[in-house]
């Protein structure tokens, strides 16, 4: 399917590895030109010269913490305006209710609400203005079921989701849309982590902790970056502008919802 947004220009956040690559490289394969973002300025480029040798599009690496205001300005202005925005940036530590402080909180929503609507706000005016954008924020299942051990990651996300559901219904008449993609575990460095800290916890092999996990998703395996990135694509494309203010769930069937 021809997505229509070759020769677009798309910011991708945490995109030197993982949902973020995915991300990347599922909107070069479209042929969209990038400005990638990561903290580590060795894997950033080279995964930007990865996508710029298999795809031919022009790709700009810069390094920052996106999280930071000195970041996110030096990402800002290397970027311009864009037409597409995929937010993203790492969960913060698991842990219990009991566990977390005032500056825990702060943390968490520093990087997982107030930075995606920092961005959103720098890029919204100009795609208004353009009469065309796409943002997609990825940000976790837990929305739709929060995670007891995940609390910090609950509160910021949910508080994302909700500036999203009504900000969405106020840009969508100039031809920008925002929708936030929640992923499940996927084979990524997350789900290492996470499989790593079962197996501590529980006395186990991670292999172990990863098959116990996979039992608990009806489709019986972790989501690959590769098809997550692929709907994010679809998301960013000409053919989702009717897509406002969604929640998109791809966890293999994890969350036991109708709706």
């Amino acid at each position: 399917m021809d997505l229509g947004i070759k020769g677009k220009t798309a910011l991708v956040c945490a995109s030197s590895k993982g949902l973020g690559k995915g991300c990347a490289a599922a909107l070069a394969a479209a042929g969209v030109d990038l400005i990638l973002n990561a903290r580590g300025a060795d894997a950033l480029e080279a995964t930007a010269q990865e996508l710029r040798d298999a795809h031919g599009v022009k790709v700009t690496a810069v390094a920052a913490d996106i999280t930071s205001p000195e970041g996110r300005a030096k990402v800002l202005d290397a970027a311009g305006q864009v037409d597409i925005l995929v937010t993203n940036a790492g969960g913060p530590p698991p842990g219990l209710w009991k566990d977390w402080g005032r500056d825990d909180f702060i943390n968490a929503m520093d990087a997982n609400m107030l930075t995606p609507i920092a961005l959103m706000q720098a890029m919204l005016p100009g795609m208004m203005e353009n009469g065309w954008g796409r943002i997609v924020n990825i940000t976790s299942g837990s929305v739709k079921a929060p995670i007891p051990q995940l609390g910090l990651s609950n509160t910021a996300r949910a508080g994302l989701t909700g500036f999203v559901a009504g900000t969405a219904r106020q840009v969508a008449e100039k031809g920008v849309t925002i929708n936030n993609l929640l992923p499940g575990i996927h084979a990524t460095d997350r789900a290492v982590m996470l499989d790593n800290g079962v197996a501590k916890a529980q006395d186990i092999s991670v292999d172990q902790a990863t098959q116990q996990r996979k039992a608990t998703i009806p489709a019986r395996r972790y989501g690959t970056a590769e098809e997550f990135g692929s709907t994010c694509a679809f998301m960013c494309s000409q053919h989702a502008g009717f897509m406002v203010g969604q929640n998109i769930v791809l966890d293999g069937g994890a969350i036991n919802a109708t709706i």
